[in-house]
């Protein structure tokens, strides 16, 4: 695969001085960069390099021509939800290291994706991209907020980037939007977590891609009968091939080339290390590309799934109605539990009342039993008793005797 040129960066023990000698931490160019401290300090040892718009930030920020502020939004990618959301990241939150590639791997031949920009239908004016939820001088949400406008706020941020990106991982337009709108309920029902993340949009997308990958779907009678294709026959055929990929194949090509993740975070949102994400990654590429030759490109790629996913007008649901629905949800759940507990406490009570409260030794064999009553023999017979028993005792042994036919 060709590699797009990229902006030239020092050693990574150049990259190092050239931190310290502007008195910053690892944790400062994290949060500059919106990265964890974990991937700043892989690019100081050299394990990986940043790609793509973080590339050019980061050689910014070295050389002193970035200023560095405590609350520096990541630019959102051009496809499927932005990789931090609007809601300001908590410092004392740390992401596990995920683990550094391995040199065999092909991992330098994941070139960065660009942004393109799509315009499926002029008439109807730009469509926006599977990663554009808010309008790029959105401002991150202030903490004065209320939860329910901060809720409604990341809600506008993510679900109409997520719809389409949940469809491309499923091809179903119905379980796109259940997937989004049950994410979305449950970080409303936990929503001081969510929202003390330091990825609130990450959390609802990776929610998303667990319920709509369930595999528990295929029992659900609607899921057995298969959705109209796209329109477009360009469109059909990259589908189809996204949905013969393995589920962890299709997520990790859509996150990579997709929403614009770097390679540790995807490695690290699909709970593999990076040496599996890259390989998974290039099989799922080399699989495009056996069927798809003209998608070999990573930008092209990165456009033809912002198109197929853009054409379809999918639309995510208001967000007072996804939280209506997630608080009758969560009253639904909690009367089904207060029932259930009284069910149980009342079995409970029952089987106390009833059971026997002390124990009682098995009677031996020829013991004589007390309290049960005596067997009695028949009482007299009725008079109509008594001619039944005689007509049947004057009956032959045989029976009745039997009709013989006489000669005329």
């Amino acid at each position: 695969m060709t590699r797009t040129p990229e902006t030239p960066l020092p050693s990574p023990k150049e990259c190092r001085r050239l931190r310290e000698a502007q008195s910053l931490s690892q944790a400062d160019v994290a949060a500059a960069l919106g990265v964890t401290r974990a991937t700043v300090r892989s690019w100081e040892k050299g394990r990986t390099t940043p790609r793509g718009t973080k590339r050019d930030a980061y050689a910014r920020l070295l050389t002193g021509a970035e200023e560095v502020t405590p609350h520096q939004e990541n630019p959102a990618p051009a496809l499927v939800g932005a990789a931090t959301g609007p809601v300001q990241a908590s410092p004392d939150r740390a992401e596990p290291a995920p683990e550094p590639p391995s040199e065999t791997s092909s991992a330098s031949e994941l070139a960065p994706r660009p942004a393109p920009e799509l315009d499926p239908d002029p008439a109807r004016g730009p469509e926006p991209e599977l990663g554009s939820g808010l309008s790029p001088e959105a401002e991150p949400l202030s903490p004065s907020l209320t939860p329910d406008q901060a809720f409604d706020a990341l809600y506008a941020f993510c679900a109409p980037a997520l719809v389409r990106q949940t469809y491309l991982l499923t091809g179903r337009r119905e379980l796109a939007r259940e997937s989004v709108e049950r994410a979305f309920q449950l970080a409303w029902h936990r929503w001081p977590e969510v929202a003390m993340d330091r990825d609130p949009a990450g959390w609802v997308r990776a929610t998303a891609h667990e319920f709509a990958l369930s595999p528990w779907h295929r029992l659900r009678p609607r899921h057995r009968n298969p959705e109209p294709p796209p329109a477009a026959p360009a469109d059909r055929a990259l589908l189809d091939v996204l949905l013969q990929l393995p589920p962890v194949y299709r997520r990790t090509l859509l996150l990579y080339d997709g929403v614009g993740l770097d390679l540790p975070e995807t490695a690290a949102e699909t709970e593999a290390s990076t040496p599996a994400a890259a390989n998974r990654l290039l099989h799922a590429r080399e699989a495009v590309v056996t069927r798809l030759p003209e998608l070999a490109e990573p930008k092209e790629l990165h456009r033809r799934l912002a198109e197929v996913a853009s054409a379809e007008r999918l639309r995510a649901a208001k967000p007072t109605t996804v939280r209506w629905g997630g608080e009758q949800r969560a009253r639904h759940w909690t009367r089904a539990a207060i029932a259930f507990t009284v069910v149980l406490i009342g079995a409970t009570t029952l089987t106390l009342r009833t059971a026997p409260d002390h124990y009682e030794p098995p009677l031996a064999p020829g013991a004589t039993v007390y309290g049960v009553p005596p067997r009695v023999a028949p009482g007299p017979l009725s008079a109509e008793e008594l001619a039944l028993r005689a007509k049947l005792k004057g009956e032959t042994v045989s029976g009745p005797e039997r009709l013989v036919p006489e000669a005329g």
